[in-house]
């Protein structure tokens, strides 16, 4: 039998922020936005989903006048993309 995939992580645009996430230490909205493509409002939406799951840490800030969104990998979000990859792994031909 197939393990489960994690819903969370099985959306398109959530899984790439969390793999942006996992090779680096934060990413900004902007570049989250330009990295994936996705709309501004879209990307809130998936943001805030990652961050009530736990996923993300989610940072918001100034740079002098204009507001800067960061998020971060939380180590449960880690551990959530690793049982993703390797529940999805069992999906493959050996």
């Amino acid at each position: 039998m197939l393990p489960e995939l994690d819903p969370l992580l099985h959306s398109q645009l959530r899984l790439a922020v969390i793999s942006i996430l996992i090779g680096s230490d934060e990413a900004d909205f902007v570049f989250l936005r330009k990295a994936t493509g996705a709309t501004a409002g879209n990307l809130s939406v998936q943001i805030e989903k990652l961050r009530e799951a736990g996923y993300i840490s989610v940072e918001k800030s100034f740079r002098g006048k204009m507001p800067r969104t960061t998020c971060q990998i939380t180590p449960e979000g880690v551990t959530a993309f690793e049982n993703y990859v390797e529940a999805l792994q069992n999906y493959l031909p050996k």
